[in-house]
């Protein structure tokens, strides 16, 4: 679909305008920067004055030690920063959306990820 007067332009869709068009500073839900592995740990190594290779390392032991336990049953809880447990969904009985026809879905194990008081107080402080 294509605004008269202008065939090559796309119309616009609110909340979506481009950059150019937004105040500086403020981003949409689309364009925030998202923070990988690398940049994790060179933040943490430089916060916590440590070789990035040591943040790198301890990570990947908490990847680990988060997946053993997971495997195992088990909760795992750090006070104030998350909590990650095992749960179970229970079969039940879904619908195809494109031909509305009933399917059975199989009962699953699945991870459950609960952000702590501190997470929590962080994200309500920042305006929204």
């Amino acid at each position: 679909m294509r605004t008269a007067g202008h065939p090559a332009r796309a119309p616009r869709v609110r909340g979506k305008e481009p950059a150019a068009c937004r105040p500086h500073g403020t981003a949409t839900a689309y364009e925030r920067k998202h923070m990988n592995k690398a940049e994790l740990v060179s933040a943490i190594a430089k916060r916590a004055d440590v070789p990035a290779s040591t943040v790198d390392s301890v990570l990947n032991g908490l990847q680990d030690e988060l997946v053993d336990a997971i495997t195992r049953g088990e909760k795992v809880a750090v006070s104030g920063l998350i909590t990650v447990e095992r749960t179970q969904r229970s079969a039940r009985t879904g619908r195809n959306p494109q031909t509305g026809e009933s399917i059975d879905i199989p009962a699953a194990n699945t991870v459950k990820v609960t952000a702590g008081s501190n997470l929590k107080k962080a994200a309500s402080s920042v305006p929204v």
